[in-house]
């Protein structure tokens, strides 16, 4: 499967964005789906993650109550709707697809370019 992330840009503290990974290729259903993120410096570390009929999910304690993971089965896309920015939710954003309930970036797969989200104070 192929994903492309979009969505991202400039924000400020407190304000919104909604991301999007469009995927392609092999059966998008199949999968469950993470959102990950990488700021300067860092390592990547996981954001959300949700099943594969979109019930069930989880969030990183950072982000838990702010953001909120989706998907839409029938437009092959997983969303990240991020409220109550804050300037270190700044990072390069990464979809990615998993067989498994995980928050371990090696056990995903077919990582997307990525999207750039920068948080002003």
């Amino acid at each position: 499967v192929q994903l492309q992330a979009s969505g991202g840009g400039l924000a400020q503290a407190g304000g919104s964005l909604r991301l999007s990974c469009a995927a392609s290729g092999r059966t998008f259903r199949n999968f469950r789906m993470g959102w990950f993120r990488q700021a300067p410096g860092k390592e990547r570390e996981f954001v959300a993650g949700i099943s594969r009929d979109g019930i069930f999910t989880r969030y990183a304690d950072a982000v838990k109550g702010r953001f909120t993971i989706s998907r839409d089965n029938v437009k092959n896309t997983v969303y990240l709707q991020m409220n109550s920015l804050k300037p270190e939710d700044t990072a390069i954003y990464y979809c990615a697809v998993t067989m498994t309930d995980t928050s371990i970036p090696d056990s995903y797969d077919s990582w997307g370019q990525g999207t750039l989200v920068t948080v002003s104070s």
